[in-house]
């Protein structure tokens, strides 16, 4: 069944407000005219609505004042405009206020039906969302893998099914898309959810050190080793160990962790003692498996005891409302994380972030929308403030730059965005704070006295 609303439409012309009405009745919608602003003021103190549709001019009270009194009441009831051709730009004024879309007059029904069902359908799986995430929240904690479409929703539910056992997982998906994410969340919602979780990524690692990253070492066991280290199995022991970007690890590597998997038991390089782990193993990988097997790159044996149950993450670009659903998400923390008051996303910056195809997925959308919110001039996001990697090229008649230079271009131009912030700009640059001091120190780079 189509979900119902309640829906005011206010004009001052009769033939109008009642022949939309009718229109709206029709597609099963509780639609109610009103004459003018000043009564459909009244009505939103008092009466509970979902949609309203407001012509921008009427006599005494039109369709801004609605408008301004609709976002003070609840800022999440959409209004839609009327407006006659002459008064467009009008109509553009007023979604900069905060209106969500505009018809202009003579309203087409179709449209009008088609732009109404979508809001709709919108809030009615918003609710149902609400709902859902209510009821599971009280078994399950998703952390910050936010959305309401049917891939994710899957996700969530598979999250769900394999938490209480301890079967090895393989998080599949493009990078940026959200693995750890998944991985924490399995972990949190276990029996393990009080013991260790620690993740390692092998491809930041050197070959050379991943054997004892991952299995620890005694004093001795080679030159500089003047302690025992403990690795991640100890560390996981009882917990949950997340072996990211596993489709990195080596040939004699992926030998030694299929040992551990089939025996559950591993030796520190230099010892002789065997160390027994119970620790839950989930990996992750933004590659494809069977390929790497097929070309020789990875160990059969060893991918199907890793790929017992596989939850592969959506890339951003197939899970339609939720990038603006997320959009939300990530204002909304950054805005309290930065002591910012962002209201929301202009028309236009919406229509560039579902238009977009994010190739970064959900990490290249929280960094564009963290910038958007540190560097952002006006109540709005507007866009030009959405820095979106794949669609910076430079002119053609700039000259290319050495790396050295790029970066210290771009190090300046983050610094001189967040008003010489150096914690901030290191967030940005998603590099710590002694690495950024290093850099300036090496580019020659400092505050202007002016700004100390």
């Amino acid at each position: 069944m189509k979900p119902t609303a309640r829906i005011m439409v206010v004009d001052d012309e009769k033939i109008v407000r009642e022949s939309v009405s009718v229109w709206l009745q029709k597609s099963g919608y509780e639609a109610v005219p009103v004459e003018g602003g000043q009564q459909a003021i009244d009505l939103l103190q008092t009466e509970q609505w979902d949609v309203l549709l407001v012509d921008l001019k009427m006599p005494r009270v039109d369709g801004f004042k609605v408008l301004h009194k609709s976002i003070e009441t609840n800022a999440d009831i959409p209004v839609i405009i009327f407006t006659a051709y002459a008064t467009v730009e009008t109509a553009v004024e007023a979604m900069r206020a905060g209106a969500y879309d505009y018809l202009v007059k003579p309203i087409d029904p179709e449209v009008l039906s088609m732009k109404v069902e979508k809001i709709v359908e919108r809030q009615h799986l918003a609710q149902e969302n609400a709902v859902l995430r209510k009821n599971i929240d009280t078994l399950c904690q998703f952390d910050e893998i936010v959305g309401t479409s049917k891939p994710i929703q899957q996700v969530l539910d598979l999250i769900a099914s394999v938490a209480d056992s301890d079967a090895t997982v393989l998080i599949t998906g493009e990078s940026g898309t959200g693995k750890e994410l998944v991985a924490r969340a399995i972990h949190r919602n276990s029996p393990r959810r009080y013991k260790p979780f620690v993740a390692v990524s092998i491809g930041a690692l050197p070959s050379t050190l991943v054997e004892s990253e991952l299995f620890g070492y005694e004093k001795g066991a080679f030159t500089g080793a003047d302690h025992m280290h403990m690795g991640k199995f100890e560390m996981a022991d009882a917990g949950t160990l997340l072996l990211d970007e596993i489709g990195e690890m080596d040939q004699k590597i992926q030998v030694d962790l299929l040992r551990v998997l089939e025996e559950r038991s591993f030796t520190r390089l230099g010892g002789s003692r065997e160390i027994d782990t119970n620790a839950r193993i989930i990996t992750a990988t933004n590659r494809d498996l069977q390929v790497e097997v097929r070309e020789g790159r990875f160990r059969q044996d060893l991918f199907y005891r890793l790929n017992v149950i596989e939850i592969h993450l959506p890339p951003l670009r197939e899970r339609g409302d939720d990038i603006l659903f997320l959009a939300r998400h990530f204002l909304e923390k950054y805005n309290a994380k930065s002591n910012r008051k962002k209201q929301g996303f202009s028309s236009a910056a919406i229509e560039r972030l579902t238009n977009y195809q994010w190739p970064g997925n959900v990490r290249e959308l929280e960094n564009a929308i963290e910038r958007a919110v540190v560097v952002g001039k006006g109540p709005q996001i507007q866009p030009q403030d959405l820095w979106l990697n794949a669609e910076q090229s430079p002119p053609k008649e700039e000259k290319l730059l050495p790396l050295k230079e790029a970066e210290k271009r771009h190090i300046l131009q983050v610094l001189e965005e967040t008003d010489w912030n150096v914690s901030r700009s290191a967030q940005i640059l998603q590099i710590d704070r002694a690495t950024l001091y290093n850099k300036l120190k090496t580019y020659g780079l400092s505050r202007p006295k002016d700004r100390s």
